[in-house]
């Protein structure tokens, strides 16, 4: 693990919503950010984590906007479809004058996990409570929110499968429709291992800058050191919760076995996830099985914490860590790439 090329930790995995943003070190500039599809608040936490001003966003879930409420206590925040706040007439003049509109529309659609092309087109029920919606055409609705509010820079996240197979059709349409309304558009493939997130997230960012701001590319190179599971697991916590029949999978796992399936050599247990103390913890999905290689039981609150960078003193409710931390942008991941461009584009549009 030493490299002397290796960059430094620019912010923190461990940290706490008492501790107050932006993260130490980081100039409180106070850049406006408004977000879309805000869940949890993995990116609004990034940003503030960057030194900007968060005013809030939109959220068509009430339960989630809840929770989003009670941690982060947003200046404004729209509990709707996009659809709808796309088509509202009382917006306030500060959403007019962003320096970032961010938005992660969901991608269950685009995963290279899940059912891809065999589901586009198709109404579905992104979780309990909600309305059927079409998943794969909220990037394109999205588009239209940039459209109407013209953010200095538009930032659009998803699975890095928009970029691969039948999906990149979409993206070069992306591409396209923004730069008709008036971006110059970049996309990065980034891995959070090499962010400071301590776990392999692969993500794909569409990030556009108004063509009147005639300034060089943005350059995203992140070369941090690697942050294994051994860093991150709690040895404090040995008890077993495994029932029988996942206890005796878990006693009959060798070395190199990092999920159910490898030990019973069959698919059944793919999704059951073996976690080693010498790796970088897999992809946190919300709704897999995440077991300690090390010890019989499932990964705890302050494990789901660490591996997504949330806060530990994060108020999750009764959906628990898992499922938050899962759907969110890592903060750390978003704090990242929001100072670069804080850096190389802001800075230099206020002068």
């Amino acid at each position: 693990m030493q490299n002397k090329n290796y960059q430094p930790h620019r912010f923190p995995y461990l940290w706490r919503l008492s501790d107050g943003y932006p993260a130490k070190g980081i100039e409180n500039h106070g850049c406006k950010v408004f977000g879309t599809f805000i869940c949890g608040g993995g990116s609004s936490m990034g940003y503030k984590l960057a030194g900007y001003h968060h005013l809030g966003g939109v959220e068509l879930d009430p339960r989630v906007a809840d929770t989003y409420k009670r941690n982060h206590h947003p200046e404004m925040l729209y509990i709707e479809d996009i659809r709808d706040f796309n088509k509202r007439t009382d917006l306030p003049e500060v959403l007019y004058d962003l320096d970032i509109l961010d938005g992660s529309p969901p991608c269950s659609t685009f995963s290279t996990a899940g059912s891809r092309d065999k589901a586009w087109g198709k109404e579905k029920q992104f979780d309990e409570g909600q309305k059927l919606q079409r998943l794969d055409d909220l990037v394109f609705v999205y588009c239209d929110t940039i459209e109407r509010l013209k953010p200095k820079v538009c930032w659009l996240e998803n699975v890095s499968g928009l970029v691969k197979g039948n999906a990149k059709a979409y993206a070069k349409e992306i591409v396209k429709r923004l730069n008709e309304i008036g971006y110059n558009v970049q996309v990065f493939l980034l891995n959070g291992a090499t962010m400071g997130v301590p776990q392999i997230r692969e993500r794909c960012f569409f990030i556009g800058l108004r063509k009147e701001f005639h300034l060089p590319k943005l350059v995203l190179n992140f070369n941090e050191r690697p942050i294994l599971f051994g860093e991150i697991i709690d040895r404090s916590e040995t008890k077993r919760d495994l029932n029988e029949v996942q206890l005796d999978v878990w006693k009959r796992q060798k070395p190199n076995d990092y999920t159910f399936a490898d030990v019973r050599g069959y698919p059944n247990g793919f999704n059951d996830i073996l976690v080693s103390s010498h790796r970088i913890c897999n992809t946190l999905t919300s709704n897999g099985k995440f077991i300690c290689k090390e010890y019989p039981r499932w990964f705890n609150q302050d494990e789901f914490c660490k591996v997504g960078t949330f806060p530990i003193d994060y108020d999750f409710g009764d959906k628990g860590p898992q499922w938050y931390v899962g759907m969110s942008v890592p903060p750390v991941m978003t704090a990242q790439i929001s100072y670069q461009i804080y850096k190389q584009w802001l800075t230099k549009i206020k002068k």
